[in-house]
């Protein structure tokens, strides 16, 4: 059964940085192509990230290009989102899910970016 779990959110000043953790089960990272998405309090999931299951190549939406870094361990079966120079935009609750299933994403973990 592939689960994925988020950690690592919290509350953070605007140019702060936070360093988000998903922990996968039931596949490898070589199996699927993985994405972070996020969801701003009353708005619609937006997609963040994602990250090639072959290359290891992560890509970006562009407001967070530059700022957001995607990364893994394969050998962990880690997912991270190392985020830096952070905006109150930001401010979302953060899920990791399977890019060719956005329902295989977990309880997400909130951001909340503000002075």
């Amino acid at each position: 059964e592939v689960q994925l779990v988020e950690s690592g959110g919290g509350l953070v000043q605007p140019g702060g940085s936070l360093r988000l953790s998903c922990a996968a089960s039931g596949f490898t990272l070589s199996e699927y192509d993985i994405m972070w998405v996020r969801q701003a309090p009353g708005k619609g999931l937006e997609w963040v990230s994602v990250i090639n299951k072959s290359t290891g190549i992560a890509s970006y939406t562009a407001s967070v290009a530059g700022r957001f870094t995607m990364s893994r361990d394969v050998a962990k079966n880690m997912i991270y989102l190392q985020m830096n120079r952070l905006k109150p935009e930001d401010t979302a609750v953060y899920y990791c899910s399977l890019v060719e299933d956005a329902n295989s994403r977990g309880q997400g973990t909130q951001v909340t970016v503000s002075s």
